[in-house]
């Protein structure tokens, strides 16, 4: 018998005894007002939730964003300066004052917000020096479990979680 045998049935021989799993009890986290608790997990990222309550776009942006600039979006109501799907270098959209963009759910638990790319360029997404994304009031989940199951992360090229800003920057 060669060293590595010897080692190996020693290894064998050594085995512990087995052990059941302990008792699993999940109880998936619930809001009572899931708008609050978004708001409050945003803030704790240090982004900032909005209620728009019949406000326009472009009044929201002048009151929450008034030196911003450069405004890039494919929305036309937030009238942006820049629309980025007509960029055809996507380093022109770093360091645009305020990117415009849609979100399609989001999460109660931690702020997250769930972004599909529906632009030419995700560069705006991330070199934006702030970023305002639209979500509808009645999109909101609890947690990342139910997030997972939505529909919206089933057919897409490219899709993010986003909370808070960068801290990379």
């Amino acid at each position: 018998m060669n060293s590595k045998e010897i080692i190996l049935n020693r290894i064998a021989g050594a085995a512990m005894p087995p052990v059941d799993y302990p008792a699993f009890d999940f109880t998936p986290l619930r809001f009572e007002d899931r708008t609050a608790a978004f708001a409050e997990a945003v803030k704790a990222a240090g982004g900032q939730v909005v209620a728009a309550d019949g406000n326009p776009l472009t009044e929201l942006i002048r009151r929450y964003y008034p030196d911003a600039k450069t405004i890039a979006s494919v929305l036309p109501e937030a009238h942006a300066t820049i629309n980025p799907d007509t960029v055809d270098d996507a380093r022109k959209l770093i360091d645009i004052d305020l990117g415009v963009i849609d979100g399609c759910f989001g999460v109660a638990e931690n702020g997250a917000v769930w972004i599909r790319q529906d632009i030419r360029h995700k560069a705006l997404y991330f070199g934006a020096t702030a970023l305002m994304i639209l979500i509808p009031r009645d999109a909101l989940v609890d947690t990342m479990h139910e997030a997972l199951a939505r529909p919206e992360l089933d057919d897409f090229e490219y899709g993010c979680f986003m909370s808070g800003p960068s801290k990379t920057a």
